[in-house]
């Protein structure tokens, strides 16, 4: 089973960025326990700060190249019209996540563009909450 994770803007700056929100890991770090948990998945990485990378990856992956994306917009979650459409567009499905609790945070944060063009949404289980998405595509 092959699945892409995807991380768009600001995500690059895990373990430097707000710690006290995000962490003081960096992602790299974290995909390796994530790949050593599970070496029977392939796992792909993607991050880009880029709305229509995003786009493109979504479109690249997105008809039978990966069985499940795990897709962590970032702020693009909140305004993004082009990535739900690019999530309704494919046939792989996705899980939203977010690594803090986005309705204990700005009212802004507390809408998803994307969240009706997802599987299923997990938020507030720092990275922990990447385990979590791909325990649910896992099935």
């Amino acid at each position: 089973m092959r699945i892409q994770i995807i991380n768009g803007p600001n995500l690059n700056l895990l373990g430097r960025r707000e710690p006290g929100i995000y962490g003081d890991s960096d992602f790299d770090s974290y995909l390796g326990q994530l790949r050593q948990r599970y070496p029977d998945l392939e796992l792909a990485y993607f991050q880009s700060n880029v709305e229509g990378e995003l786009v493109n990856k979504l479109h690249e992956v997105g008809f039978g190249e990966a069985d499940g994306i795990v897709l962590n917009a970032g702020a693009y979650t909140h305004t993004s019209v082009a990535l739900h459409d690019a999530l309704r567009a494919i046939e792989t499905p996705a899980v939203e996540v977010h690594i803090s609790n986005v309705h204990q945070r700005e009212e802004f944060r507390h809408h998803s563009m994307i969240a009706a063009a997802c599987r299923g949404v997990i938020c507030g289980f720092g990275l922990d909450s990447y385990r979590l998405a791909i325990e649910a595509l896992k099935g």
